[in-house]
C-alpha cells in the first residue's frame, strides 16, 4: 500500500525543483519514521500523511487543490485505502504547515504531530537552507539584498499573499521561527541543532558581505526570540 502511494506521489512530485519534491518528500518520511519509533505512532499512518502531505500545496497547485486536497484524495482513493483512514490522513494534513500554524491550526493526533515536525525540520539545517535558496531562485528572488529587511510581523494573509524579498528574508520570516513550533520532544530536539545551522550560517554570511548591520538584527532577533 505505502509503495504504491509512494509511486503515485512521484508521478505528480517527481520532476519538482522547488524544493518540494520526491527529495524533500523522501527526507519527510525517513525522519516522520525516526520519530514514529520514539514517540510511538502508528508508521501506516505517519507514512501516509508524509508521503501526501506536499501534492496538494498551494504553491504548487493552488488554493483550490490545498483546500479540497484533490491529489491526495485521488491517491488514496487508487490504492484503495479504508475510509477512516482517508479521513484521518485529510484531517492532519489540512492541520500541517506554517501558513496554517499562522491561522491558528495545529494536528491533533500524534502522527500528525510527528509529521508536522518532521516537515518543519526539513526546512532547517543544511538541506532547509538549500530548499530557501532553491525556492526563491527558481521565483527570481535574490539569496540577499542588504537593503530590504524582513517583515516584521508576519500574518497568515501577508505570508500567503506575499513572498519574501530574499532569501535571508525568508529564514527571517518563517525558517527561524519553525523551532519554537516542535510538537513532540523528537522534533524539539533534532530543531534544536538544525535551528542552529541556520543561525550559523547567517552570521558567516553577513560577516563575509561585510553587514554589521545585519549581525546586529540577527543579534536583537535572537535575543528577541528567547525572551
Amino acid at each position: 500500500m505505502i509503495e504504491e502511494v509512494k509511486k503515485q506521489v512521484f508521478e505528480i512530485l517527481g520532476k519538482d525543483d522547488s524544493g518540494h519534491g520526491m527529495e524533500h518528500i523522501n527526507r519527510v518520511l525517513d525522519l516522520s519514521l525516526k520519530f514514529a519509533k520514539q514517540e510511538k505512532g502508528n508508521r501506516d499512518i505517519v507514512s501516509l500523511i508524509a508521503l501526501l502531505h506536499d501534492v496538494d500545496d498551494y504553491k504548487l497547485f493552488g488554493i483550490n487543490n490545498a483546500e479540497n486536497l484533490t491529489n491526495a484524495k485521488s491517491i488514496m482513493c487508487d490504492c484503495n485505502i479504508a475510509k477512516d483512514i482517508q479521513n484521518q490522513v485529510c484531517l492532519e494534513i489540512n492541520n500541517i504547515g506554517y501558513n496554517k500554524r499562522l491561522k491558528g491550526y495545529c494536528p491533533t493526533s500524534i502522527e500528525g504531530k510527528i509529521v508536522s515536525d518532521a516537515d518543519m525540520c526539513d526546512a532547517l539545517g543544511a538541506n532547509g537552507i538549500i530548499r530557501v535558496y532553491t525556492y526563491n531562485m527558481k521565483n527570481g528572488r535574490p539569496l540577499f539584498d542588504k537593503n530590504v529587511f524582513p517583515m516584521e510581523e508576519i500574518t497568515a494573509e501577508k505570508y500567503t499573499k506575499k513572498c519574501s524579498d530574499s532569501s535571508v528574508c525568508h529564514m527571517f520570516e518563517k525558517i527561524l521561527k519553525l523551532k519554537d513550533l516542535m510538537l513532540t520532544e523528537s522534533g524539539k530536539k533534532e530543531a534544536k541543532s538544525r535551528h542552529q545551522i541556520v543561525v550559523d550560517f547567517l552570521y558567516h554570511l553577513f560577516d563575509e558581505e561585510n553587514a554589521p548591520e545585519w549581525v546586529e538584527y540577527l543579534d536583537n532577533y535572537i535575543k528577541k526570540s528567547n525572551g
